[in-house]
Parts: C-alpha cells; structure tokens; sequence
C-alpha cells in the first residue's frame, strides 16, 4: 500500500507539473497545478506515516517525477529530448535503484541488530527516547524529554509514547489489598 500511495504522490506531482507548463496557454489549468501539488504533498505525509524513509520515498518521489515529466513534456510538448537529456534521465533512475538498495541494506542491518539486541531491549540506533521515572499522575514529562523522544526520527514515535502514557495501567505494589 505504500509503494501505491507513493506512485500516487509522484504521479500527482507529474500531472501539476505539466498542468503548469499548459497553464501557459489555457490559464484555467492553474487549477489542476494547485490541486496537484497539494494532493503530492498530503500523500507524501502519508507515504511517511506509514514508515518509508524520508531520503527514500523523496528521492523516488523527485528523481522519478524528473524522469516521469522529460518524457511526457517531450510526447505532450515537444521537448526534444537529446542524447545528453536521455544519459542524465538514465543516471537519474540508476541513482533511485541503489537509493533503495541502500536502503534495503540499512533495513536488514536494523533487523539484525534488533534481534541481536536481547530479549526485551530495544536496540539503540541513534539518539532516542530517555527513560523517565514513573511520575504522579498529575505530573506531565518535560518538553525536554518529548524533544528526545524525536531524536531518532522515526515516525510518530512521540505520539506513540503519549498513547502509551495515556492508555498506561497503575501497579499496585505487590503484597497490597486494594482497598477502593
């Protein structure tokens, strides 16, 4: 489903673009470039909720819309497209291939890594979440400590350690009755 969603966001992209170049001469397609462009951009926001990298899906997403857009304007334009224009479109797709290579390669060193990590320990990639102490429930945690709750940049984590505060259960001390 991501790959479709990012297929869409390129292709919206695409079709603003040359909605732009034919807004030229029928100014009513302005139109279609606005809704283009915000429709890439909102698809793009989802491509990353759902956890595609950021230097994946945008480089895809800029590097095939380069190629996408050369050769559309050349058949809808008549761009001519020279032997020069053709080697950098080639070089361009031969930069998306191995960007995803390599990210396939960081996916399988990160599931390496977790599963050597043990048994309930999180594996540690980067700058992430702190460890708090377990606070009264009045208490809020400091903005400090959401600010590092970013720090590695995967999507959402933030939102989902507040979830996970919110839906969290208080443990009685073991050995004490409830006595509510």
């Amino acid at each position: 489903m991501t790959w479709l969603l990012l297929l869409a966001t390129i292709l919206s992209e695409v079709a603003a673009t040359l909605a732009l170049r034919g807004a030229l001469d029928h100014p009513g397609l302005y139109v279609l470039v606005v809704l283009g462009y915000v429709l890439s951009f909102v698809l793009l926001a989802q491509v990353l909720r759902r956890g595609m990298g950021l230097g994946v899906a945008y480089g895809i997403w800029g590097a095939s819309g380069v190629v996408l857009t050369a050769a559309a304007s050349a058949a809808l334009f008549g761009e001519v497209l020279t032997s020069l224009k053709i080697i950098g479109i080639l070089l361009i797709a031969a930069g998306v291939v191995v960007v995803e290579l390599g990210a396939q390669q960081a996916r399988r060193r990160a599931a390496a890594t977790a599963a050597d990590a043990g048994e309930g320990e999180r594996p540690r990639i980067g700058p992430g979440p702190v460890p708090i102490p377990v606070l009264d429930a009045a208490e809020a945690p400091s903005e400090e400590w959401w600010g590092g709750a970013t720090g590695v940049g995967s999507r959402g984590e933030a939102e989902l350690l507040r979830e996970l505060e919110i839906h969290a259960i208080e443990h009685e001390p073991a050995g004490e009755e409830e006595t509510r």
